[in-house]
Formats: structure tokens, C-alpha cells, sequence
């Protein structure tokens, strides 16, 4: 099995379920008050069984773990990060930019303004990722 294949099969978050998993990135288990709690400071408030409702749907789908060995089930995530972020990032470029690395660059690059700073190290990372090949 190709390492593309197995990319997409990984299930695709929606926007809500992203925001749940950076929170378990970010914090690691948790319950879901806990979870409610944080995407509350994020953003208007959202009620406790819309969150547990979602996190369910995201267990079901294989994305979470619970642990139900206490009253409080505790949920974890089953997707490494990196590669969730791989198979988002991919299916956007695909869908926005054709597929194109190169016209979703410019477009970062050229919207905002960019210090010296910020070149150099662009640059740096550049020529870092073009001796790795």
C-alpha cells in the first residue's frame, strides 16, 4: 500500500473536529467538559452536548479514543497530527490550487507583508529542504 493510499484513508475532520483535535494535540486526554471549556474560550459558547455529541460521532468515526474505565470517560485522539495535517493541507491545495505548492506559496507570500527576517529564513528553510533531496 502506497503512502498516498494510506493518506487517503485516513478519515477527513470537518472544521469542528479539527478544533477538538488540536485541543487533544495540544493538551493530550481529556475529558469533555474539558474540551467544552476550551473551544468555549476560543469562540462563542457551545454548549456541553453539542461538544459530547461531536466527540461521539469522532469515536465512532475512529478519529477518538474513550476510556470508560471511570465515570468520566476521558477522550484521546487516534490521529497522529502531522499526517491529519498532511491529508488537510493536501486536499485544500488540491481543491483551491490545483494541486499547484507553487501558486498556494505565492499567494502566502504575497498577501502579507514580509519582514527581512522572514526571508532569510525562508530562504534558510528552502535550501534546508533542497539539500535533503
Amino acid at each position: 500500500m502506497s503512502n498516498e493510499t494510506r493518506l487517503e484513508e485516513l478519515p477527513e475532520p470537518t472544521r469542528a473536529q479539527l478544533e477538538i483535535l488540536q485541543i487533544l494535540w495540544k493538551h493530550g486526554p481529556s475529558t469533555v467538559r474539558f474540551v467544552n471549556d476550551q473551544l468555549n474560550q476560543q469562540k462563542e459558547s457551545l454548549s456541553y452536548t453539542s461538544t459530547l455529541k461531536l466527540m461521539q460521532i469522532m469515536h465512532e468515526k475512529g478519529m477518538l479514543q474513550r476510556d470508560e474505565s471511570s465515570m468520566t470517560h476521558i477522550y484521546s485522539t487516534q490521529l497522529e497530527e502531522g499526517r491529519t495535517k498532511g491529508v488537510v493541507l493536501k486536499k485544500f491545495v488540491d481543491a483551491m490550487y490545483n494541486g499547484s505548492v507553487k501558486s498556494l506559496m505565492l499567494e502566502l507570500l504575497g498577501n502579507q507583508e514580509t519582514s527581512s527576517q522572514q526571508w532569510e529564513k525562508i530562504k534558510d528553510l528552502l535550501n534546508q529542504l533542497k539539500d535533503e533531496q
